[in-house]
């Protein structure tokens, strides 16, 4: 069936149904909700700003009590190269002047570390702790008892309570098996 130029087409036809409108809101009640909107945003972005100040205050002091572990770290094995330069000197005479000498700088390291917040971890004695303690060996012990470290090989040390390096420890295995 053709169509006749005459014959209006079904898209060309207005509608007729009037445009359904969505009834007006009270102006108030719509400022009112508008007000609330923007004063929950207010109390999140205030609430947020809070939240990061603490935070980096927070990561600032964090920082600082920190700040000095990367240099601790790079002086910890020249202490132990130096001490074992006071015990050869040691060897030779307690009562030379260069043992004498290399025991006040020993001193004055030990105090430095000290003051920077750093402290030797104690091992000797003490129970393995995986931690702070780092195991080469075991070794069989009829007086000290499993598990507990028989000897220092190289000591550990923190800062505060972040490790700067785990003490190099043997581990006693307990009573040797017959």
């Amino acid at each position: 069936m053709s169509q006749t130029i005459d014959e209006p087409t079904e898209d060309a036809i207005p509608s007729e149904t009037p445009e359904v409108l969505e009834p007006a809101l009270d102006p108030i009640a719509e400022m009112q909700a508008e007000i609330e909107k923007w004063k929950d945003h207010a109390l999140r972005n205030a609430a947020e700003l809070d939240n990061f100040r603490k935070r980096s205050a927070r990561d600032m002091q964090e920082s600082r009590a920190y700040a000095n572990a990367d240099l601790l770290r790079t002086l910890i094995p020249i202490l132990d190269n130096f001490e074992m330069g006071l015990e050869a000197a040691r060897a030779e005479s307690e009562q030379s002047m260069i043992y004498m000498g290399l025991s006040m700088v020993r001193r004055q390291f030990a105090d430095f570390l000290r003051e920077m917040g750093a402290e030797e971890i104690p091992a000797e004695g003490q129970p393995f702790d995986p931690n702070v303690h780092e195991a080469v060996s075991h070794e069989a012990s009829d007086e000290i008892a499993e598990g507990t470290v028989i000897r220092v090989l190289r000591r550990g040390f923190k800062l505060k309570e972040r490790l700067l390096r785990a003490a190099t420890v043997i581990v006693s295995s307990g009573a040797p098996q017959s």
